[in-house]
């Protein structure tokens, strides 16, 4: 039987300024920080997860902030553009915010969808569509009301160095569906109903770089640990060389490199971001794996200071 995502778990991009990105997104954009963690391989740099307000899959943005890393160039084997869902008849509110927060936004039309697009202060391709579908975030900061507030991912825009290798994966291994072509892109379907639209560029894009203002790679959802196996097992039955399952402690990950230079990644939806901290104080403190923790004092050291604050056009 052949396995089918839902759609998007979660999507890992860079920065350069830890209490920027965190201005950005949770000031900015109202999304809640549900976890502050580390780069399990480099643990002097933080690795921070934004979503909704229980880190569901599917609303989950994570970064790894790097101090005065360089920047990145956004281009072939990579997502060029993350979307994001909002409700229905918000995206004039959205429209305004982001006047009123300095950040410069254009409106533009796809697959007869109209997508608020801007990019964040370090250059990550950004866009906003509202859509009927997803469950409401229940999450409210500063100038964004819950009823306004980003529900997760509407999808993303790859950009594939060979597009028709990328399309055969998102049908043939990843399992969506075909649903349209219009200047110059195709776009992709599977049945979720967050991170499930996901548009490629009929373009065989040069390389982009990675760096701040990049996505890492795109993580697609499995059920749960068993159907995660399976996945593996799909995988590499298409002669795609998956690592072995890695427990990312949040869930667990298998990554390969699909044939358009696009570094996936299938991510379990369990055990999530309340298996070490309570609900109500999610992205507090910094958590750290056991193996980490003798070593606690020198790690938050060497981290920068951040918080979650109000920006000031938000202030009454």
């Amino acid at each position: 039987m052949t396995l089918r995502t839902s759609g998007i778990h979660h999507i890992t991009a860079f920065a350069s300024d830890p209490q920027a990105n965190v201005d950005f997104y949770a000031g900015v954009l109202g999304l809640r920080l549900v976890k502050k963690t580390i780069n399990f391989d480099a643990p002097e740099v933080y690795h921070l997860y934004f979503g909704n307000e229980n880190g569901s899959p599917g609303t989950i943005i994570t970064f790894f902030p790097w101090p005065n890393s360089r920047r990145g160039r956004i281009g072939g084997g990579q997502v060029g553009t993350t979307t994001y869902v909002i409700p229905e008849g918000t995206l004039g509110f959205w429209a305004e915010r982001l006047a009123k927060l300095g950040v410069k936004a254009e409106q533009t039309a796809r697959f007869g969808e109209t997508f608020l697009q801007f990019v964040d202060n370090e250059g990550l391709q950004l866009e906003l569509v509202e859509r009927s579908e997803g469950e409401p975030s229940q999450w409210s900061f500063g100038g964004v009301p819950a009823d306004k507030a980003i529900k997760g991912f509407g999808g993303a825009i790859l950009y594939s160095v060979n597009h028709a290798q990328t399309a055969d994966v998102l049908v043939n291994v990843m399992g969506l569906a075909k649903v349209g072509e219009e200047n110059g892109y195709a776009r992709f379907q599977s049945d979720g109903n967050l991170g499930n639209i996901i548009d490629v560029r009929l373009e065989n894009m040069a390389w982009g770089a990675g760096g701040a203002g990049t996505v890492h790679h795109i993580a697609w959802r499995a059920k749960d640990f068993e159907e995660h196996e399976a996945w593996r097992e799909q995988v590499a039955g298409h002669d795609l060389g998956p690592t072995p399952i890695v427990d990312r402690q949040y869930f667990n990950a298998v990554y390969f490199r699909e044939g358009g230079g696009i570094l996936f990644e299938i991510a379990t939806d369990p055990p999530g971001f309340a298996r070490d901290e309570a609900p109500e104080t999610l992205g507090e403190k910094v958590m750290l794996p056991e193996w980490y923790e003798p070593h606690r004092a020198a790690i938050e050291g060497n981290l920068l200071p951040i918080q979650v604050r109000v920006l000031e056009g938000d202030e009454q």
